[in-house]
């Protein structure tokens, strides 16, 4: 079974039946590592399975970022991010892993690529007005791994995500919530508290009502969305031909650099 070396990266709480689970590296943007993956996927596969909880809030610690996606140094380390044997729960645990339980995302600040990514994978997103959204991998010689390609443009405005994905630059939170991508825009330090609010809410409602009804709104049979089966295999397809090239690895490492990067195209 895979190891957690720092149990304080995730923080996760409950109240009401709802469960909050908290992105704690600060620091380091919320950056997801192996740590954070394994264990917000463990706590979204407790809730699942909990009769108690009826609602999954998703957070980041701090006022800076919800979270700057896949940690880029640990990854230059080469360190490994997705957990062996877990691999499928996609980034953070999270953006693959499928509840019948809704999910908010509570945006306490930036979400760029795989912070993306995750208010993505959520049925509901509250984000302060400060926030930006995000898919920046094409500056990084990179594409959004997590489902991001494929979901932006499910989203948003086939030609609004196109923008995005393709010029890698940032929406703002009132942009998102012009677009429909986001459910309300709240001031700073707002977040939690506005996706709280909503979640209670949903859990006032019957639980498993909410859930068969989320169920039929994706689709989904036993635990897996399956109209997302050929668009995740398509991306793994894609992402594993990409990372061999010269590129993929020319921009992490000019980021890490802080320079501009030299594109070869191969």
């Amino acid at each position: 079974m895979p190891e957690v070396s720092d149990p304080g990266k995730v923080l996760v709480s409950s109240h009401d039946h709802v469960v909050v689970i908290t992105l704690n590296r600060p620091d380091a943007r919320n950056a997801v590592d192996h740590d954070v993956c394994l264990l917000v996927g463990n706590a979204v596969a407790a809730a699942d399975s909990d009769p108690d909880v009826r609602v999954i809030v998703l957070t980041g610690a701090g006022d800076q970022a919800f979270s700057a996606g896949a940690d880029l140094k640990a990854i230059m380390r080469g360190e490994r991010i997705l957990p062996v044997g877990r691999e499928h729960w996609s980034i953070a645990g999270f953006a693959n892993h499928f509840t019948s339980k809704p999910t908010i995302a509570a945006v306490n600040g930036a979400a760029l690529g795989g912070g993306t990514e995750l208010a993505l994978s959520c049925d509901l997103v509250v984000a302060v007005e400060t926030a930006t959204i995000g898919l920046p991998e094409v500056k990084r010689g990179l594409v959004a791994g997590a489902g991001g390609a494929f979901r932006l443009t499910r989203q948003l405005p086939h030609r609004v995500a196109l923008e995005l994905l393709l010029t890698g630059e940032p929406m703002s939170a009132t942009d998102a919530l012009r677009w429909g991508l986001i459910n309300r825009v709240v001031p700073a330090g707002g977040a939690l508290g506005a996706a709280m609010g909503l979640a209670a809410q949903i859990a006032a409602n019957a639980p498993l009502a909410v859930q068969a009804s989320k169920r039929i709104a994706y689709g989904a049979e036993d635990g897996t969305r399956h109209d997302e089966d050929s668009l995740w295999a398509l991306t793994e397809r894609e992402f594993a031909v990409l990372a061999l090239s010269e590129d993929a690895k020319e921009g992490p490492r000019a980021f890490a650099e802080k320079r501009s990067p030299i594109w070869l195209a191969r």
